[in-house]
């Protein structure tokens, strides 16, 4: 048995389970894309706040980023070459970790 949810269902997830991984734009940003996802897809996603945790991260800043993965980007579009990308805003951002 499935069930929608919406997002504020998605946050609480995240706070039941006393998960501070994202911002509330980067769990808006999530939630959105994961939508996306499964209309495009057709497929359903779960919600495992677990799992997203470990698949995902959020970056303040490109720096952040770099730093992370030893990177030298200049450009936060760059990194769609190596993962997903999921912007929040023109500094931050999650990418599905690697």
């Amino acid at each position: 048995m499935k069930q929608s949810i919406n997002m504020y269902d998605f946050e609480r997830a995240f706070k039941n389970f006393e998960r501070d991984n994202f911002s509330y734009d980067g769990l808006k940003a999530l939630f959105e894309y994961l939508e996306e996802y499964e209309e495009g897809t057709g497929e359903e996603v779960e919600l495992d706040v677990i799992a997203l945790c470990c698949d995902y991260a959020e970056y303040d800043s490109l720096k952040e980023y770099n730093d992370d993965y030893g990177t030298k980007y200049s450009e936060i579009d760059a990194i769609q070459n190596d993962t997903t990308l999921i912007k929040i805003d023109d500094n931050s951002f999650i990418i599905q970790q690697y």
